[in-house]
């Protein structure tokens, strides 16, 4: 049976609610939002959510776990659920990516409601003489197999010096804690990380030692070159982490993780109703994981982010003054970007329907069409 968070007996009986706003008539009574695994971080914080909203506001919620990209994106696609908390398979979605270049999915036209900052960066065993992302050329460095989130990541910090998978040497790894291990027993030199993982602590006491190579915010050549991989990225000083403090912080990047996503079509009215409602009951789920604080709107309701932000949570943040016209720019040239993509697709789609071209070759053709308008 899947879990079923909110709707409190305290809030059944009409002790200790608050008032609902107006606005909140727009939200739905009953939800489904879909998230990764149980265990995770997202499920988590999705629970915790749920449980301050059906506490506030009387919404019932049902949460529907799953391991793969797909299993998050078909029930919102499907819409079997409206809300989904994701990660980058956000992007992916809206570029037809990966799993998404499939000719059944394409680019999907997905809007943030809110994303949580998280931070990502290259952790390097301290003797592998990494002072530079430069100094990563010819070194081991390991790819995921089947994995595109952290892929690309790494991906957009070599690019930072200037560097590809090519330059380097690349050691394939099943998983991602298999990365992070490799790492501590010296079987490759450096891996993308977030500053929190487990892994780290180890190696950073063990022989190897722990540094974090630095991506320098003035570095406008690397900033770009990041972006032109990828537009989600944005510099962050990290504070806290294996190997960081606030007297040794981190100059890595910020990701967002998760994400709340709806599709494009869903009422503006709804959207500000849930916005309002994840602002007003911070007060209630701030404190239930060490990450939730970080949900304030004030860090969680800003650009960059995998996709454009919907208008509804758009309105929302205007009035409480989170949103900024540099906010607004962003996110104009964000929705223009996947507008192109959808346009490409459905030209290359009629191109490839009157050549008759098969499923095996419509990847490599959608690659090149991708290509041709940029990133």
């Amino acid at each position: 049976m899947l879990p079923v968070i909110g709707l409190l007996a305290g809030f059944a009986c009409g002790l200790g609610a608050a008032p609902v706003h107006a606005a909140d008539d727009a939200l739905p009574r009953t939800m489904v939002w879909a998230t990764y695994d149980v265990g995770s971080s997202g499920y988590a914080e999705a629970s915790a959510i749920a449980d301050a909203m059906g506490r506030e506001a009387g919404v019932r919620v049902r949460i529907t776990p799953s391991g793969t990209s797909i299993g998050r994106l078909l029930p919102l696609k499907t819409r079997r659920a409206q809300y989904g908390w994701l990660a980058n398979e956000l992007y992916f979605a809206t570029e037809g990516l990966y799993d998404f270049a499939a000719r059944e999915w394409g680019p999907q036209d997905l809007r943030v409601v809110a994303g949580r900052p998280s931070t990502f960066g290259l952790a390097a065993a301290a003797d592998a003489g990494i002072a530079t992302i430069e100094d990563l050329r010819g070194k081991r460095v390991p790819r995921i197999k089947a994995n595109p989130s952290i892929n690309i990541k790494v991906e957009a910090i070599m690019a930072f010096g200037g560097l590809t998978w090519d330059d380097v040497q690349v050691v394939d790894m099943p998983s991602y804690g298999a990365a992070l291990r490799a790492l501590v027993d010296g079987d490759v030199d450096a891996a993308g990380s977030t500053p929190t993982a487990a892994t780290l602590y180890e190696l950073e006491s063990s022989p190897r030692g722990l540094s974090w190579v630095p991506m320098p915010p003035d570095n406008d050549r690397g900033w770009a070159a990041i972006r032109s991989v990828a537009s989600f990225f944005a510099p962050a000083m990290a504070t806290q982490g294996a190997g960081i403090s606030a007297e040794h912080p981190a100059q890595i990047f910020s990701v967002r993780y998760p994400m709340i996503t709806v599709y494009a079509d869903t009422d503006d009215q709804e959207v500000y109703a849930f916005t309002r409602a994840l602002d007003e009951t911070y007060g209630l789920y701030a404190k239930a994981t060490p990450a939730m604080p970080h949900w304030k709107l004030s860090e969680a309701g800003t650009t960059p982010a995998d996709a454009p932000f919907h208008p509804g949570a758009v309105r929302y943040l205007k009035d409480i003054g989170v949103w900024t016209e540099a906010d607004q720019a962003w996110n104009d040239q964000r929705l223009a970007r996947l507008q192109a993509v959808e346009k490409a697709w459905q030209t290359a789609s009629e191109e490839a329907m009157d050549k008759g071209m098969s499923d095996q070759d419509w990847s490599a053709f959608w690659t090149e069409k991708r290509r041709a308008i940029g990133q």
